[in-house]
């Protein structure tokens, strides 16, 4: 597991990404049930994750909606298979409207050019 913490910080929301290999949606539920033994991500306001898999594509937005969708797409578009990424958001206190997509999308890319 690759966890890049404090990948950018906005009006008090600050934002973490991690993934690994990951090849079902049985292999993603324990991926994010490990993540979230670490008590951080836990105690996160979302973690949104996507993964494209033998399973097809598979995503949650925990609450964030459109961010699964979003990891998903960028996971398409670099052909990137039997790897999850979670997004996480620690909320800050001010709603980023459509930032927050901007957001993800900047996460997705850190663990994708890390990997």
């Amino acid at each position: 597991m690759l966890t890049i913490e404090n990948v950018l910080t906005d009006r008090g929301s600050k934002y973490a990404v991690s993934g690994g290999n990951c090849q079902t949606a049985e292999q993603a539920k324990a991926f994010i049930k490990e993540l979230k033994r670490q008590k951080k991500f836990a105690k996160a306001t979302h973690n949104s994750w996507g993964l494209i898999c033998a399973d097809g594509a598979i995503k949650n937005d925990d609450g964030e909606s459109g961010a699964g969708m979003i990891i998903l797409r960028m996971l398409e578009r670099e052909n990137v298979e039997n790897q999850i990424v979670v997004v996480t958001r620690w909320y800050g206190g001010k709603h980023l409207g459509g930032d927050r997509f901007r957001h993800v999308q900047t996460a997705v890319r850190a663990y994708l050019d890390a990997v």
